[in-house]
């Protein structure tokens, strides 16, 4: 993707947001030729020297057909929100723009259809999402058919050979007119365009 140096993010930790941020993504791949694209709840796992992404797909879904054989993509989205003009100290100098945070994690799929290694993946999913719940739904204790439902879905496992993350954030204005787009953003109510507002704070903290 287009990422000039003043929005590149190189510290992985950035990452490590945007996924507990939103961990439902976008694996891009080659189908019959042409790009396509399956949109998924992921497992995020990192260490300092790998970053591994798993999940599955309903067996009927093409895309897992020769994908081993390819370099593929899985787009990770944080929040973005509009960023208005009239929210900057010289407005009439201005022009609209979009914030956003986002990456792009490339490398290569290992196919899983061992019913272990997929069971795990489901429970795992189920467990990350089911968190917090007052009587989360559990695999083990709903009705044992569940299990041959595994037969119906294939699981991956990407292993990133490169990783993009890009956090614009106005990181080519000045102070001033960063501070007036914060407030601009918070002033609409909209959870995305707060936790963009949050991460423009840090950046702007950070310079």
């Amino acid at each position: 993707m287009y990422n000039p140096p003043q929005f590149k993010a190189t510290d992985l930790s950035s990452l490590d947001w945007l996924v507990a941020h939103d961990a439902f993504g976008t694996l891009i791949s080659q189908v019959d030729g042409a790009p396509f694209a399956s949109h998924l709840p992921v497992l995020y796992e990192r260490t300092e020297s790998q970053v591994v992404v798993a999940g599955h797909w309903a067996r009927p879904n093409p895309q897992w057909h020769d994908i081993e054989k390819q370099r593929v993509l899985f787009i990770f989205q944080g929040p973005h929100a509009y960023i208005s003009p009239r929210w900057y100290v010289d407005p009439q100098k201005q022009v609209p723009t979009w914030n956003y945070a986002v990456a792009h994690v490339y490398g290569t799929i290992r196919l899983i259809h061992d019913g272990a290694e997929l069971e795990k993946i489901v429970v795992s999913l189920s467990e990350q999402y089911e968190s917090g719940a007052a009587a989360p739904w559990r695999l083990a204790d709903s009705d044992p058919a569940n299990r041959g439902r595994l037969k119906g879905i294939v699981g991956f496992e990407l292993r990133a050979d490169a990783v993009q993350v890009k956090l614009k954030l106005n990181q080519n204005h000045p102070a001033a007119n960063v501070m007036g787009a914060i407030e601009g953003l918070r002033s609409t109510g909209s959870v995305d365009a707060a936790a963009v507002a949050a991460l423009m704070q840090t950046a702007l903290e950070r310079r």
